[in-house]
C-alpha cells in the first residue's frame, strides 16, 4: 500500500487497527476478560462503557489501560454490540471524558460468544518476550510528559 496517496484519515485507521491487532495478539487472556466482563455488563443493564470493564477488570501493573482498546471491536464486528451515545466516565482519574457508550443488540449472540469464549488463563511473560506493546515502560526519551503515560 502506497501510504503517500493514501488519505491521512483512512491511513490513521489503518494505523489504529493493526496496532490493535497486535495489542489483542500479545494481551490476548486481558482482552479476552474484558469483553467477557463488557458482555456481562450488557446482558446484565443493555449498556455499558470502558468504566465498567476497568471496575470489573482492574489494569495490571505496568500495562497502560490503552490496553482494553481493542475491546469492543470483535464484538462490534459479530453484530453482537453497537455503538450508542457518549458519556462522561464516572472514573475520576479521567477527569469526566466523553466515553463510549455500548449497547446490547444481540442478547443471544452474545451468550454464546460467552459459551465459545471462556476465561483463558494469565499467560506466564518470556523473559525474551519485548511485550511491551502500550505498557508504560514502552516510552522514547523526551516523547511527552510524565504525566501522558499516567494510568487514567
Amino acid at each position: 500500500m502506497n501510504t503517500a496517496t493514501t488519505h491521512p484519515a483512512a491511513e490513521g485507521q489503518r494505523r489504529k487497527l493493526s496496532a490493535f491487532a497486535l495489542l489483542a495478539a500479545r494481551r490476548e487472556a486481558l482482552i479476552r476478560r474484558a469483553r467477557r466482563a463488557l458482555l456481562a455488563v450488557l446482558i446484565d443493564r443493555a449498556e455499558g462503557t470502558v468504566d465498567d470493564v476497568r471496575a470489573a477488570v482492574p489494569v495490571p501493573d505496568g500495562i497502560n489501560p490503552k490496553a482494553f482498546g481493542p475491546v469492543p471491536g470483535e464484538l462490534a464486528e459479530a453484530g453482537i454490540i453497537a455503538a450508542g451515545r457518549y458519556a462522561k466516565s464516572t472514573r475520576p482519574e479521567a477527569h469526566a471524558r466523553p466515553v463510549q457508550v455500548w449497547r446490547l443488540i444481540d442478547r443471544a449472540a452474545a451468550l454464546h460468544w460467552l459459551a465459545m469464549h471462556p476465561e483463558l488463563p494469565e499467560p506466564t511473560p518470556e523473559p525474551s518476550d519485548p511485550g511491551d506493546l502500550f505498557t508504560n515502560t514502552n516510552k522514547m526519551p523526551g516523547a511527552g510528559t510524565p504525566g501522558d503515560y499516567e494510568r487514567a
